[in-house]
């Protein structure tokens, strides 16, 4: 009984943790859309922000991924 309590929060940490990953996907929309807004409205100015956009992304998409690691250590390594 205490092993099947103590995996259910595993399970449920995990889930949580799994949250993550879906808030990271909102971030990319996010960023991308603000990018492509600005672009819109001043597209001479876009090829300098293309950076600024990629930076983004990739601090968007690296949380993700951390909390996709947390789900993992959570469901096998505890």
């Amino acid at each position: 009984m205490e092993g099947d309590i103590a995996q259910l929060g595993q399970f449920i940490g995990a889930g949580l943790a799994g949250i993550g990953s879906g808030a990271a996907a909102i971030g990319v929309g996010h960023v991308a859309g603000n990018f492509l807004a600005g672009a819109l409205r001043n597209p001479s100015a876009a090829g300098g922000q293309t950076a600024t956009l990629f930076i983004g992304i990739a601090f968007a998409e690296a949380l993700g991924i951390f909390s996709f690691l947390i789900a993992l250590l959570l469901m096998f390594a505890v």
